[in-house]
């Protein structure tokens, strides 16, 4: 399928009404067959029918793609493997540049050097990510507890 030249990907502009309401339509179907392997029906360009079969594992991923998108956010896909500057890092944590270079400097997350440049596989950034997660709902559920020991 080829795209217009003058067209976005969906990571850098916010979907159209149109393609919400395509992606939550889209998802309900996916949705409704997820269990086992979903079949999907597409007509290519002569129109001829093609069957894409797809895996419990892969439809989790369409639906949870189709949600965002269907709610109105732009969406980015990194493979794990890809290398990312420290900007793209950073705007993935959703923190600032200066905040993430700290975090590379005291080590907290692995990177490397290309010249003068720092570069973080995604593969680290996710992890650090989960790590930050895991630690944060701990914190959250001891505060919990905390406040129930006082009542």
């Amino acid at each position: 399928m080829t795209m217009p030249a003058l067209a976005e990907g969906l990571g850098s502009r916010l979907p159209s009404a149109d393609e919400k309401a395509i992606a939550n339509q889209l998802r309900q179907i996916i949705a409704a067959h997820a269990a086992g392997d979903a079949k999907l029906f597409a007509l290519d360009e002569e129109k001829k029918q093609t069957e894409v079969t797809l895996t419990p594992a892969l439809s989790d991923l369409l639906v949870k793609v189709l949600r965002h998108i269907g709610s109105g956010d732009a969406v980015t896909l990194v493979p794990v493997s890809q290398m990312l500057t420290t900007q793209q890092a950073a705007d993935i944590l959703n923190v600032s540049r200066p905040f993430l270079i700290g975090l590379l400097e005291r080590r907290e997350i692995e990177h490397t050097m290309v010249g003068r440049h720092r570069r973080i596989r995604a593969e680290d950034l996710f992890a650090y990510r989960e790590r930050r997660a895991v630690t944060r709902d701990k914190a959250l559920s001891d505060l919990a507890a905390l406040d129930a020991e006082v009542f």
